[in-house]
This record gives C-alpha cells, structure tokens and sequence, in this order.
C-alpha cells in the first residue's frame, strides 16, 4: 500500500507540473501579456512602451525562467531604477527590497498581487474558497443521500415501474445544465413575474448569512445536476449485484428481501457509486464557476471568471493552481479508498 500511495504521489507530481506549466504558457502568451500592459499602464501605449513596461516588470525574460521563478525554484526578478528604486517579483506590498525573499512561488504560498482587485492573492483565493466550501458543502449535503436513495430503490427490481420512473428522473436531471436549471428555478420560484417569490434570486446575501430563502435555489441547481450521474451509476451497480450468485443463494435460503439489501447487496453494491463521488468535489469546484455567476454570489467560480476576463494572470494562475489540486488529491482518495472498499484489487 506504501508504496501505491508513493507511486500515486509521484505520478501527482508530475501531472501538476505538467499542467501548470500548460496554463503558465497560456496566460503568459504574447498578446495577454500586451493587454496586461496596457491594462496597467495606458490603452494607447505603443509597441515600444509596452516592451519597455513588460521589461520593467519582469515578463520580458525567457518563459521557462518566468515559470521557475512562479513556482519558487528560482530567485525572483529584482530591477533598480534610475532613481534608485528597487522592484521585483519578491517586493510587493509591506514587503520592501530589504525584507524581500530570494525566492518567492508557489512552493513558498506566495501567490502574488492581484493586478484588479489590488490585494494578495492568497488572501482572495481564502476567502473566495471558504464561501464555495460552504456551497460545496450543501451540495454533497443533499446531493449524495438523495442519489444513492434513488439508484438503490431502481436497482433492487429492475425493470419495475419504480426503476423506470426513477431512471427518467436521474437522465433528465444530468440532461438538464447547471445554467438551464438556475433560470428555470429564477423564473418559477424567484421571479415576481410569476408570482411565486418564495426565495431570493440573487445569493448575494449568502455571503453574510446563510439562510434557507438566499440559499436553497443554487445549492439545488448543482445537486440536481450531480444527483442524476451518482443515482444511475448506484443503479447499474445495485442491479448487477442483486444478479450475482450469493444474492441467489442467499433468496434460496429464505433470507428476507430487505435483509438480502441491506446486510448482503449494499456494501458491494456501493463500491462504485464510491468513486464517482469524490469525483465530484473536483466537478463541484468547476461547475459552481455557473452557478456562482448565474445567482451573483462571489465564490471560487465567480474569482475565477473575473480574473480570466480581466486578465488577472497572478489570480487565474493561483485558481489553475487550486484546481489542479483539489483535482489530484480527490483522485488519490478515491484510489485509496477504492482499494480498501474492494478486497479483489486489495488482494491482487
């Protein structure tokens, strides 16, 4: 086990280094870095201010050095200006060129200044990650209870009218997206249109408080949507268990239906429902990037679109970053977790 875990952890490694250096490329390309001058300094600088701007502030060096130096491998950029005054890479906010660090990445949780918001980034990504925590939260609350009740009650008789009700249900919800959902749930139950104003539309207040009015309508938007993929994937698995030979014997026995359910077919049937949900936590943190907008409340997914419309390269590298965590590390847990849940793989 030691050493699968050991191996996963170096194939991790390897992926986000991959993957960071692909977004790194992305936002570092030519004309972001031209927009961010401009963005910066004036929208009617010239080809040659904006060389000269981009060399003062330290993107005018090789790529492969820029990304060693956001990672924290390399010794962060200094300049001195004519008058004397020191910038760098290291030198932002009550860090002055005395007190600056030689290095200064992401290894070393420095994320940066965000150039629009005009904060660090690391203080953002905080607080935008404990309000869609709390989303996330809720989701999983009433998501992952609701989808393993409906794909166990379709997959204990298959092919009765319970199954295939249920069935339709769980293909029109995961047929059914985030952004179409949200603005049917607006319209009906938050619009004084219709006349059935029974929540909020905006979760703008959410972030102050929670409360069932400001709050119900997003964190039903994204369980619909995930309650249908976890509910159908339960039911195949329920429904080939309940086929397999010892639920056949256990039947011929005289055991109890429910006891054949609970005590025989459930655990296993579980098993694969298992890692699809902690597949959700990553589909949870891209998918509220909708959400989030659609009902204004100012998570993770709403910093992320502000920071790539924007042109925030400092803020969308460090949300890239966060994502390819949360990514790598809900993939490690479900591995492991998969590996104790099923003794065949535990064994093998």
């Amino acid at each position: 086990m030691a050493f699968f875990i050991l191996r996963r952890v170096g194939v991790m490694l390897l992926t986000s280094l991959c993957l960071t250096f692909i977004v790194f490329f992305l936002t570092n390309l030519e004309p972001n870095l031209e927009k961010l001058a401009k963005t910066q300094g004036n929208a009617r600088m010239t080809d040659a201010e904006v060389t000269s701007w981009l060399d003062r502030n330290g993107y005018a060096q090789p790529m492969v050095l820029r990304y060693g130096e956001w990672l924290g491998v390399l010794p962060g950029w200094t300049r001195e200006a004519e008058d004397g005054t020191v910038t760098g890479r290291c030198i932002h906010g009550t860090v002055t060129a005395e007190t600056a660090p030689r290095f200064c990445g992401i290894l070393q949780l420095d994320f940066g200044q965000s150039t629009v918001f005009r904060e660090e980034v690391s203080s953002i990504i905080g607080t935008r990650l404990g309000l869609t925590g709390i989303l996330m939260f809720w989701v999983m609350v009433v998501m992952v209870p609701s989808a393993l009740i409906i794909g166990v009650l379709a997959g204990m008789r298959e092919g009765s009218r319970t199954d295939r009700a249920l069935s339709t249900f769980s293909i029109a919800t995961t047929a059914t997206p985030e952004y179409v959902s949200g603005v049917i749930f607006i319209t009906v139950f938050a619009s004084s249109a219709v006349g059935l104003k029974w929540f909020k539309g905006s979760a703008a207040s959410a972030m102050d408080g929670v409360t069932f009015e400001n709050f119900t309508l997003p964190v039903l938007t994204m369980a619909l949507y995930g309650m249908g993929y976890i509910a159908r994937m339960t039911r195949a698995s329920m429904a080939e268990v309940m086929t397999a030979q010892y639920i056949r014997t256990a039947r011929l026995k005289g055991v109890s239906f429910p006891n054949i359910v609970v005590k025989h077919a459930l655990r296993n049937a579980l098993i694969a429902p298992f890692t699809v949900i902690m597949l959700q936590f990553p589909w949870l943190l891209t998918g509220v990037v909708i959400v989030e907008t659609l009902f204004n409340y100012k998570g993770f997914g709403w910093t992320l679109v502000q920071a790539a419309s924007n042109n925030d390269i400092e803020l969308l590298l460090s949300c890239s970053v966060v994502a390819v965590f949360v990514v790598l590390v809900t993939q490690l847990i479900s591995d492991i977790g998969y590996v104790y849940l099923n003794p065949r793989i535990r064994m093998a």
